[in-house]
């Protein structure tokens, strides 16, 4: 199955390090970051575990709960966790998903025979309140995930969802953002009061007034 933005993401039922969970239950009202792992106990899945693990609070203030996945079952992710905790500094804060029969990985298609069929690829599946898909990102099992852009990329995606706007290119929470084209110069003024900059008829900048 493929999956792509906008779409509703498919729901599940599995057992986790919290106990067996219902997925669209266990987002409820909250955003969702579903992360996947080649598979326990290898060296860059337990780096990001901790680092995730790490910004519980970075995770809470944007409303987002994030989840991992492995092929391997609890058991072993319970054992890995003691791993983690060691060589990171930070257990595990959020519920890692037990998928020993590939079922969530082929539903999420996360699993690419053409680079190891007995793996998943570093999948990221950003989910928002109403379980759409929001944004996917795929990197190699060799190539840890950066997690500041996942960040980066939810405030922008929180933000956008809230006004008529975009962020253009390297953007940062506090930086100018674009005025969507849909919107007209007397649209404009009056919902950026505070005035814009013009670059062309399509490319207009503001500074958003802070709440």
């Amino acid at each position: 199955m493929t999956i792509r933005l906008g779409q509703i993401a498919p729901d599940f039922e599995q057992e986790t390090t919290h106990g067996r969970i219902k997925f669209h239950d266990w987002l409820g009202s909250s955003w969702g970051v579903l992360f996947s792992h080649p598979k326990n106990f290898t060296p860059v899945c337990t780096t990001e575990l901790g680092e995730v693990a790490k910004l519980d609070a970075e995770w809470k203030k944007r409303n987002v709960k994030p989840i991992g996945l492995s092929v391997d079952p609890v058991e072993a992710h319970h054992r890995w966790d003691v791993d983690i905790k060691e060589t990171q500094g930070q257990a595990l804060n959020f519920p890692m998903i037990a998928d020993p029969d590939a079922k969530v990985s082929t539903l999420y298609d996360m699993i690419h025979p053409e680079s190891d069929p007995t793996v998943t690829v570093r999948s990221v599946f950003v989910i928002d309140p109403s379980k759409k898909v929001r944004l996917i990102l795929t990197y190699p099992p060799s190539t840890g995930r950066n997690f500041p852009e996942i960040l980066r990329s939810i405030d922008s995606l929180q933000l956008t969802d809230a006004r008529s706007i975009a962020t253009p290119v390297n953007w940062e929470v506090g930086d100018e953002v674009v005025i969507s084209p849909k919107l007209s110069d007397e649209e404009a003024s009056r919902l950026f009061p505070q005035g814009y900059r013009t670059l062309k008829p399509y490319l207009r900048l503001v500074k958003l007034e802070e709440a």
